[in-house]
């Protein structure tokens, strides 16, 4: 998993509606990077929509807020579609940006082990440095524990 102080390289994926978007596009922003397990689960759900709730505290402060699962920007539109959220999800169907990151991590659920998105995000600074990690992010409180650490 990248780590505080790690200048992040630049990469580019897909939103919900196929517009490109490159982290370049947000420099000189602090951009936060949620990693998320799948869309419209019950607790990625919970994490969107409290981002979404407190959106307007990230877009007061000139703070960029970006998703990345593996879904489709098909199932993207509709989760977005389906909750009103208000920032971009990415789509990282190749696992090229998750497995960067290392959040591509073993899992396992009722004694059965597989691969999948760990819940984590990346708080990166104007320079594109990560200032921040919150890994195994909590879906209810990663909104307000970064905007805590950012005031």
């Amino acid at each position: 998993m990248l780590e505080v102080g790690t200048k992040v390289k630049d990469f580019t994926l897909k939103d919900a509606f196929g517009k490109a978007h490159a982290l370049s596009d947000y420099k000189g922003k602090t951009v936060v990077i949620y990693f998320y397990p799948k869309d419209d689960t019950p607790g990625c759900t919970t994490q969107a929509c409290a981002f979404r709730d407190a959106y307007d505290d990230f877009k007061k402060n000139d703070i960029v807020v970006l998703g990345i699962s593996k879904d489709s920007p098909e199932s993207h539109k509709l989760f977005i579609e389906k909750y009103d959220l208000p920032f971009i999800l990415l789509s990282d169907e190749a696992l090229d940006v998750i497995n960067y990151f290392g959040v591509y991590v073993e899992k396992s659920m009722y004694g059965k082990k597989y691969m999948g998105v760990s819940r984590s995000t990346f708080v990166l600074n104007e320079s594109g440095i990560i200032s921040h990690v919150f890994e195994k992010a909590s879906p209810s409180e990663n909104a307000d524990d970064i905007l805590k650490v950012l005031k």
